[in-house]
């Protein structure tokens, strides 16, 4: 039979599936591919579509953690930009309150300061008068004692009498009481 289908190519007269020239070439190349077809999907092309759809999912979550971490980096400096804030003004307000306590013991040092200096100027006033008092009191003893002593010597006799005395005193009081 092959002889015959030999003749029958030869002659022109049809397909001869057996001849690997141009058509049979072509028809058992097909063929073959169809067959191995099956077999190439699920030994070649299956772990090729699997390592694809892994690497797919793999990026997909790679993807979805970045996301995610940068939400989270987000999230956390806004939290840190709130917590800035509050520390400022925590900050501000500590500064506040020690500049006040700064005013308010400057006005109590400054006060105590008057006060003091009052208190100095009065003293100084009353060791004053103590003072032009005691040097008065000398002043009218000494001034008894000469107007005691002129007497003695206009008198011509010794004026020293306890009475001499207390009316001279008297005298030299009521003249200071009259000034």
């Amino acid at each position: 039979m092959t002889i015959s289908l030999a003749f029958a190519a030869e002659a022109g007269g049809g397909f001869n599936p057996l001849d690997l020239t141009a058509a049979g070439s072509m028809l058992w190349t097909l063929i073959i591919f169809l067959v191995a077809l099956p077999f190439m999907w699920k030994i070649v092309m299956g772990p090729i579509t699997t390592a694809l759809a892994e690497r797919d999912d793999r990026a997909a979550r790679a993807i979805h953690a970045a996301e995610k971490a940068s939400h989270d980096a987000e999230k956390v400096r806004a939290e840190m930009e709130l917590k800035l804030g509050d520390a400022k003004a925590d900050a501000a307000k500590l500064m506040s309150e020690a500049r006040e306590r700064g005013e308010t013991r400057e006005r109590e040092i400054v006060e105590q300061a008057k006060t003091d200096a009052e208190a100095m100027v009065e003293r100084a006033k009353h060791d004053i008068e103590t003072a032009k008092e005691q040097a008065l009191s000398a002043i009218r003893e000494e001034v008894v004692d000469i107007s005691l002593s002129a007497a003695g010597q206009v008198l011509r006799r010794t004026v020293d009498s306890e009475d001499d005395r207390r009316l001279v005193s008297e005298l030299v009081a009521v003249t200071k009481v009259g000034e």
